[in-house]
This record gives C-alpha cells, sequence and structure tokens, in this order.
C-alpha cells in the first residue's frame, strides 16, 4: 500500500486541526486546544489502488516554528490554511511556503538532483468562510496568492462543511460537501504529489 505524507501548516487559530480531524473523522472540534504536532492516517484510493494518507496537523505558534524544517523535510505535499477573518494569518502564509521551498530545495539538490524544487505540492486553504461578516481576507486575494503559486485554492468552513474551490480560471465550483471535496482534492494532490 503507498503511503503519502502531506503537512499542514498555518497560524495558530486558523483551523489546521478542525479541518484535518473534520477530513478523518467527520466531526467538529468545538474547543480549541493549540496543537503541539498531532498525526492522523486515512484509508484512500488513488487510481483504484487503496493508499494511505499520513496527515502531520503541526503547531501554529512562532516556539514551534524551529520544528518545521524537520516537518517539510519528510513532507511529500503540503496544505497552507490561513483564517478568512484574520488578515495576519494570510500574511503568514507566504514565509511558510518560502520556507518549504527553501528546505525542500536543499533536500533535493542534495538527494534527488532531477526534481524541480519549485513545484512542491501545496494546496492554499482559507477557512472560516461560514463566519463571512467578519471577512478580512477577500476571495480575490487568496485567488491571486494561489494563481501567483500556481497551485489550487479552496475556501472552506470546517464547522459547516461549507466549501468553494476557486480554479486558476476564475471558475467557481459549487458547494458541495466537505467529505467529498476533500476527497477529491487530496487525491488530486496524491497525484501531484506522485508527479513530483
Amino acid at each position: 500500500m503507498r503511503e503519502y505524507k502531506v503537512v499542514v501548516l498555518g497560524s495558530g487559530g486558523v483551523g489546521k486541526s478542525a479541518l484535518t480531524v473534520q477530513f478523518v473523522t467527520g466531526t467538529f472540534i468545538e474547543k480549541y486546544d493549540p496543537t503541539i504536532e498531532d498525526f492522523y492516517r486515512k484509508e484512500i484510493e488513488v487510481d483504484a489502488s487503496p493508499s494511505v494518507l499520513e496527515i502531520l496537523d503541526t503547531a501554529g505558534t512562532e516556539q514551534f516554528a524551529s520544528m518545521r524544517d524537520l516537518y517539510i523535510k519528510n513532507g511529500q505535499g503540503f496544505i497552507l490554511v490561513y483564517s478568512l477573518v484574520n488578515q495576519q494569518s494570510f500574511q503568514d502564509i507566504r514565509p511558510m511556503r518560502d520556507q518549504i521551498i527553501r528546505v525542500k530545495r536543499k533536500f533535493w539538490t542534495i538527494f534527488i538532483k532531477n526534481i524541480r524544487y519549485e513545484k512542491v505540492p501545496v494546496i492554499l486553504v482559507g477557512n472560516k468562510v461560514d463566519l463571512e461578516s467578519e471577512r478580512e481576507v477577500s476571495s480575490n486575494e487568496g485567488r491571486a496568492l494561489a494563481e501567483e503559486w500556481g497551485c489550487p485554492f479552496m475556501e472552506t468552513s470546517a464547522k459547516t462543511t461549507e466549501e468553494q474551490i476557486h480554479h486558476s480560471s476564475s471558475q467557481q465550483v459549487p458547494r458541495q460537501s466537505s467529505f467529498f471535496l476533500w476527497i477529491s482534492y487530496l487525491n488530486f494532490f496524491v497525484m501531484l504529489i506522485t508527479v513530483a
């Protein structure tokens, strides 16, 4: 059975754990408990073959930022999460992606010289779409950043399981159930990892 390692990164309080637990178990975590590191496994199907998705839910606080290099080195793909109701969390995403590129370039330069580090599989996720009235980050800002990076972008809510995927062509897919979209997106994501 193939295994794929995905790392979830973002500032503290953006909903990384809530999204991960919602995807893995189908339940929403009401109480915020800052994560140091949690590890989840979920069986999925990739190209009609059973596979295991290993998801590392990381700490969002600065005191654990030094551990990120290790997480990044071992990850094959990355989900960068920010809160739609917190502009600073959106600003924090760019240095995290820069860190991914820096670590992966170093790692791949040493071990896998033929792989282009610029194509590290990343999904950009704006969380807390259920708090629309408190929004600080527009869909256009998220879409523009995703287009700059050449990665998929989606807005979601771990609480209400509503999501909206934004394609680089700026077309929007109607909101659907969280489970269906996460499975579809992660299968696509795993294909990106396999190609990389």
